[in-house]
Formats: structure tokens, C-alpha cells, sequence
């Protein structure tokens, strides 16, 4: 699709707001950047809603919040809300002396910027922004904390015969809230985007439901950086998501691009097993704590995509209304 020309204030404002939102998604893990320079203030979750499926160029925002108040109060001149969202088919994690490939992660949430001062307030979605989808461990339990002379791990590798007791599965998860966002590192190569806490859940029958590598308290502290520049693409559709190029809604494309971070460091697993009982020997066997250079993240094919209103403030100040509108608008039956 040819490029949308900008060239009057309000398209430039409408264009502003949403590569704005765009840069906030550079990184398929998290939601809500922040830093002291560009304040974020990350809004409580709405309430839960089903499922959806949009039509055309409105398909990747099935989880944007645009009945949240906060979007709806947006009245499109001083302040403009869009819809972020970004995803990473996956990718590889290595952890002390564990690697393990990452499953594909949906990273959505709203965006409402002041535009006054280019500052922006991220509103997740019902249930939090990213939906990671869990990952198998090498090895499984064997691998993770097997041979053991402590007795109690001994006897627990002793029965790993079945697969079904043997397999580990992983989800990352946020443990926290972004900082030190960097606007212009979506962009580019080689920066830190954004100060990112999280924490891995590791799932198995021996190890509990509380298993965890990292904490609130302590959390895994990623800075992803784009290894590799994305392609940007400007489109424009109708109301209902059909691609029109003097369509009502413009949509940012950040395609095509990989990210990483090898700077972070690692620290001691907890809750796995009964009291605890095992985080010792998962430490012991994948090298926990792990320190900084001996890690490594690596995100493959990102694509993130911001959509709003084209001109908001032809429809002040009931842009965020009219955004929803669209929006439910686009809802598939």
C-alpha cells in the first residue's frame, strides 16, 4: 500500500500519537514503559472481555482496550488514543547453562498521548497486556535438576520414566513495571528500548504451581535492543477495517525485525517443590544465579503494529468514543 501523505496538523497529530504508541510495543514481552523523561502511568486492568476476531487491517488489536474510560475520555486534540499491539512468533532464552526456545507472545494494550507534551499513559487490556504461550524445557525435569545426590531429588529422577512427569514447560511473565523507555530505540539498532522486569514459570507435577527463575522481589531485568532495523509501513482503512488509502483509521507497520539482550543476569529459582525443596537443585544443575554475559535473548521475527483515528480531532471530543465505535465495528461474527 502506497504511503499516507501527513501533511496537514491533524493527520500529523494523528500520526504522532500513533508512532508514538508504536515504539512502546517494540518489545514482544511486556507492556507499559516508562522513564523519567517520558512518564508513563499504567492504568488498572478492565474488566475481562471473550475473545474476538476483527476484520482486515483492525485483526491484530483483538485485546486493544477501547472501552476502558481512559481511552474513551480521549477527546482526539489534547489527547489521542490508539491501539498497540506486537507479537513474536519465537525465539531462544538462555539461562546459566539452560536454552530453551521461547513460544509466540501477544503483546497488546492501549495508548492515550498528551500531546502537548508527547507524554503517554499505557492502558492494558482485561487480564494484562501479554499472553505468552508456554515453552518446553530440554531435557525436561531430567535435564533441569537430574543426576542429584540429594536423596529426595534422587528418588523423584529415579520415576521420570513417563513423559508426562518428566516435561517442563515455561511461560515468561511480567514481574513488574517497565522503566527507561527510549523512544527513539524502536527505531534503531543497538539500544536498549526499555527496562524490562520479568520472571519464568517453570510447570510440572514435582515442581508445584509456584515454581519460579526470578521474582517480583528479584526480578530477570531485560533490556531488549533491535539487532536487526524493522521495516515501517504506513496504511489507512475504513471504520470497519477494510484497507482504503482515504480511509478514517491509520495503522503503523514495524515488521520483519529480531531483538535481544545479553546483558541481563539471573537469579536463584524459588517455590519448586514442597517448601522449596528443589530449588537447590535446579540452581545447582542450570548454573543459577547466572551472571551478566552469560545469558542471552533472542526474539525472531517481531511485528508490531499501531492503530488509530486518522484525523481525531475532526471528531473532538469524542475521538475515543469513535475509536471504539470502529472498533466493535470490526468484530467478526
Amino acid at each position: 500500500m502506497r504511503p499516507v501523505s501527513l501533511s496537514s496538523d491533524r493527520a500529523r497529530t494523528a500520526a504522532s500519537g500513533a508512532l508514538a504508541a508504536l515504539l512502546v510495543a517494540a518489545v514482544p514481552l511486556t507492556a507499559g514503559p516508562a522513564s523519567a523523561a517520558e512518564p508513563v502511568n499504567e492504568q488498572p486492568p478492565v474488566t475481562a472481555s471473550a475473545p474476538v476476531q476483527l476484520n482486515g487491517h483492525w485483526a491484530p488489536f483483538t485485546r486493544c482496550p477501547v472501552d476502558d474510560p481512559a481511552m474513551l475520555a480521549a477527546d482526539g486534540q489534547a489527547t489521542v488514543a490508539t491501539c498497540v499491539s506486537s507479537q513474536s512468533p519465537g525465539g531462544s532464552i538462555k539461562l546459566g547453562k539452560t536454552t530453551a526456545t521461547t513460544g509466540p507472545n501477544d503483546l497488546q494494550f492501549g495508548v492515550v498521548q498528551q500531546t502537548a507534551t508527547g507524554t503517554f499513559t499505557v492502558v492494558p487490556p482485561a487480564g494484562g497486556a501479554l499472553v505468552g504461550s508456554p515453552t518446553a524445557i530440554p531435557g525436561g525435569l531430567l535435564g533441569l535438576m537430574c543426576p542429584s545426590d540429594i536423596p529426595v531429588v534422587s528418588e523423584i529422577c529415579r520415576q521420570l520414566t513417563e513423559s508426562t512427569l518428566n516435561k517442563v514447560t515455561a511461560t515468561v511473565e511480567s514481574a513488574g513495571t517497565p522503566t527507561e523507555f527510549s523512544l527513539t530505540s524502536g527505531l534503531t539498532t543497538g539500544k536498549p528500548i526499555v527496562k524490562l522486569p520479568v520472571r519464568i514459570r517453570l510447570q510440572n507435577p514435582f515442581l508445584g504451581s509456584q515454581c519460579y527463575i526470578g521474582s517480583a522481589a528479584e526480578p530477570i531485568v531485560l533490556r531488549p535492543q533491535n539487532t536487526t532495523a524493522p521495516a515501517v509501513a504506513v496504511q489507512r482503512f475504513d471504520a470497519g477495517g477494510t484497507p482504503n488509502t482515504a480511509g478514517a483509521m491509520l495503522r503503523f507497520a514495524l515488521t520483519g525485525n529480531s531483538q535481544g539482550d545479553t546483558a541481563f543476569s539471573v537469579p536463584k529459582a524459588n517455590g519448586c517443590g514442597l517448601f522449596g525443596i528443589l530449588n537447590g537443585a535446579i540452581d545447582l544443575k542450570t548454573g543459577l544465579p547466572s551472571p551478566s554475559g552469560n545469558n542471552r535473548l533472542t526474539l525472531d521475527n517481531a511485528s508490531t503494529y499501531s492503530g488509530g483515528l486518522t484525523a481525531p480531532g475532526t471528531v473532538k471530543p469524542d475521538a475515543g468514543k469513535v475509536l471504539s465505535r470502529h472498533w466493535h465495528s470490526a468484530v467478526l461474527p
